[in-house]
């Protein structure tokens, strides 16, 4: 597992180490079962507060990216497309929503559009 902190980028050190992982995880370059390195360790490995990491591995939980199991560490969830599943979700909430509140298909759809195109900036 390969995790490095850019100090002058303007993301939180916390989405920085989260983006990461998941981005490993996702690619298949860290394998379903891996364990990961504890808070404590990875923490001091990059110089970061254990709180900073604890919030990493926390959101990487809720994402269903990762599985945490007490003594027995945090590992690599076997997921299959947990966080495609997320956003199938996500997306048909936000479907539901936009016709609600009466959005055409193209107005819902460039609305999306604005808010992918903050989130990947």
């Amino acid at each position: 597992m390969h995790v490095a902190i850019d100090p002058q980028s303007p993301t939180p050190p916390y989405e920085q180490v989260r983006s990461q992982i998941a981005a490993q995880a996702r690619s298949g370059e860290l394998p379903i079962g891996l364990k990961l390195p504890t808070v404590r360790a990875l923490a001091e490995r990059l110089g970061l507060a254990a709180n900073t990491v604890a919030r990493a591995y926390r959101e990487l939980e809720a994402d269903g990216v990762v599985e945490t199991r007490g003594r027995a560490g945090t590992t690599i969830a076997p997921t299959g497309d947990t966080s495609h599943r997320l956003a199938a979700t996500a997306a048909t909430e936000y479907a539901a929503r936009a016709a609600h509140l009466g959005l055409s298909h193209d107005e819902a759809l460039a609305a999306i559009a604005t808010a992918l195109d903050a989130a990947y900036r």
